[in-house]
């Protein structure tokens, strides 16, 4: 087994490989016959695994970049997790690419607290960069005042998807020292060298320099131009940058500078999670060559194993009409540099759950093709689930969202907890919850977990229904019950993903106004299909669907229920295009009502007509009937 080998194999394998790898270190010495003294180099590094490897989950596995398989999870420290996600470099605003690595990650961590470890999760923030520099020229303030406009944007949108487990955000600019003093010590060991000012990491001296990407350092170009003539090969890249008139820097033993792009992260993650931890994530595209130069500058300097699992998330493409994310061609990966951005509008038109439901319906590892229509294709899955919670409410009169789940996963019970749990495990919820871990269990298969929560709806419809808990069963205790029981389920396993973890403001009801106006326009519906005027109802329900709004007619009467699919500036009625989501459904629906208005007064109704006025005076609004039209005013 060869380095690599030893280094990629599942940690049950690692000891016995580790003796063969430093028997072969023990070899290179002698042969190069090197002085204590002298610079170490890459034949003479010893980069032994950690024996002390915690054991291994007996059902959990994670798909590992640097090995290509699925390996037992087996962590640095029993029960602990550390978890590090490369975060943006932030000189401009965050698009939605900026969210697929922290969804999937905030639900990774989630499920890993869910199955009893206690996990630190570090996100960098790269402040300090060329982009950022050129961003403060052009504006003409400081590189910190662009940071720090665009971190608050970063994690206002992070907020909105309900992204709230991460630990740490460490920024490049705060861990200077621990920076430079990480480069010295390349330096120091000869993994490194100045060429005026600059210090570059020499990836001659790393032997396995290009094992995670499987590429050979004679397949590389590096940079060209001044820097090309500056440095020993061509791939050597760049640990510190001398300054240049008029750039943030830094003083160091090599002079004013700033540090490179890799190094930053390196450092980051030594500093809060160790010099090995146990899971390191980021897009497909950092593989090489930001990870591929971490595990170089980390494992050269400290001899050992950077990373256990390397998780990459697939990235996320451009699909046939992506709105107004960005520009580019379909299929593209979506970027900064390709026109990406406006994530915060994106939010207020579809909602943060609904991105986050849209992000984790696939595995992380796939790539995801972006447009909207598929985020309100998601939206209407998650419609199902909002209305099964409504229902549970007016069964029970409480509450889904203050249901008490568990939280952990209990592993041990007692005898009568065990032939209890026995006899539940085959009943199909039971085995869909059983199902929903070994998705999750599986490498984190999101997409399968999302598929049996819908199983699980479909089931608890069903014995709702079966019982006739909205009819003659609604006195049978037993039976609520158990469809408590099957509702406090969904939200356990719900939770693990990071959804209905609270009411979201698109499946309320919009604004004030609106929720003042629905009443009156299912009165309105309600006597026209009483009359059999079954054109005006049809006029309403279809008025109605495009703005994601639903009526829902049942034995004690209409209900409606509200989304934002529709709510992209197509509104009819007196809204102006950026008005919020509650002003243009209020906007759609006076529009709607001056049209049933002007129509029943057509038709000689005038006591519907009076009606709608009337009734729209109670609320404040008040009607002007004008030769261009009809125009409504709100007290």
């Amino acid at each position: 087994m060869d380095n690599t080998a030893a280094r990629s194999a599942p940690p049950s394998l690692r000891v016995a490989a580790n003796q063969n790898e430093r028997e072969r270190t023990q070899h290179n010495v002698h042969i190069n016959h090197q002085s204590e003294n002298q610079p170490m180099t890459a034949t003479m590094q010893t980069k032994p695994t950690p024996a002390n490897t915690a054991p291994a989950h007996p059902t959990l596995r994670v798909y590992n970049t640097l090995s290509k398989r699925k390996e037992p999870f087996a962590t640095v420290e029993a029960g602990k997790v550390g978890i590090y996600l490369c975060g943006p470099t932030v000189y401009d605003k965050a698009h939605i690419g900026h969210m697929v690595g922290p969804v999937i990650f905030d639900c990774i961590k989630r499920y890993l607290t869910y199955r009893g470890y206690k996990v630190n999760w570090v996100v960098n923030i790269t402040d300090v960069d060329d982009k950022l520099i050129k961003k403060a020229n052009e504006r003409g303030i400081s590189m910190l005042q662009v940071a720090e406009e665009n971190i608050e944007d970063y994690q206002s949108n992070l907020a909105a998807l309900g992204v709230d487990q991460i630990d740490h955000f460490p920024r490049a600019t705060d861990c200077m020292p621990e920076i430079i003093a990480f480069v010295e010590e390349l330096v120091k060991q000869g993994n490194a060298y100045e060429s005026e000012g600059d210090v570059y990491f020499d990836v001659g001296k790393d032997a396995e320099y290009g094992k995670l990407s499987n590429r050979s350092i004679e397949s590389m170009q590096g940079e060209g131009g001044s820097t090309g003539e500056r440095k020993r090969h061509v791939a050597d890249f760049a640990l510190w940058k001398s300054a240049k008139p008029g750039e943030p820097s830094w003083e160091s033993p090599w002079g004013a500078g700033r540090p490179g792009w890799h190094i930053e992260c390196s450092a980051m993650s030594k500093k809060l999670l160790g010099e090995t931890f146990d899971i390191h994530g980021g897009g497909l595209d950092l593989v090489f060559p930001h990870h591929e130069n971490e595990i170089a500058q980390s494992e050269c300097c400290h001899h050992k194993p950077m990373v256990l699992y390397w998780a990459h998330n697939g990235l996320l493409r451009k699909g046939g009409d992506s709105g107004k994310i960005g520009g580019g061609d379909a299929g593209e990966k979506m970027s900064r540099s390709k026109g990406a951005g406006g994530l915060a509008d994106l939010i207020k038109r579809q909602g943060g759950e609904r991105i986050r439901f849209f992000l984790l319906r696939t595995h992380y590892r796939s790539t995801v093709l972006f447009n909207e229509p598929a985020i309100e294709e998601a939206g209407t899955g998650l419609e199902a689930f909002y209305r099964l919670f409504k229902r549970y409410t007016r069964i029970t009169g409480h509450d889904f969202y203050a249901l008490k789940p568990n939280t952990h996963r209990s592993e041990s019970k007692s005898d009568g907890e065990a032939a209890s749990a026995a006899a539940e495990a085959a009943s199909p919820a039971a085995r869909c919850r059983e199902r929903f871990i070994a998705a999750m269990d599986d490498d984190f298969n999101t997409g399968g977990a999302i598929g049996e929560l819908f199983e699980l709806s479909t089931i608890t419809n069903k014995f709702c229904d079966e019982a006739n808990l909205e009819g003659d069963g609604k006195n049978d205790m037993a039976a609520i019950a158990k469809f408590t029981s099957l509702l406090t389920t969904i939200k356990e396993l719900a939770n693990i993903l990071g959804m209905f973890l609270k009411p979201p403001a698109t499946a309320g009801k919009g604004d004030d106004l609106t929720a003042k106006l629905m009443p009156l326009v299912i009165e309105v519906r309600a006597a026209a299909r009483k009359n059999k005027n079954f054109a005006v109802a049809d006029k309403i329900r279809d008025t109605l669907g495009p703005l994601g709004i639903v009526l829902e007619d049942r034995a004690g009467g209409t209900e409606w229920s509200a989304s934002q699919t529709g709510l992209g500036g197509t509104a009819p009625g007196d809204s102006a295009p950026g008005d919020s989501p509650g002003a243009k459904w209020s906007g759609a629906i006076m529009g709607l009502l001056i049209q049933l208005r002007a129509d029943a007064r057509a038709a000689k109704d005038f006591a519907t007509g009076d009606m709608i006025r009337t009734r729209l005076g109670e609320i404040g609004v008040t009607l002007e009937d004008r030769a261009g039209g009809t125009e409504w005013t709100l007290a």
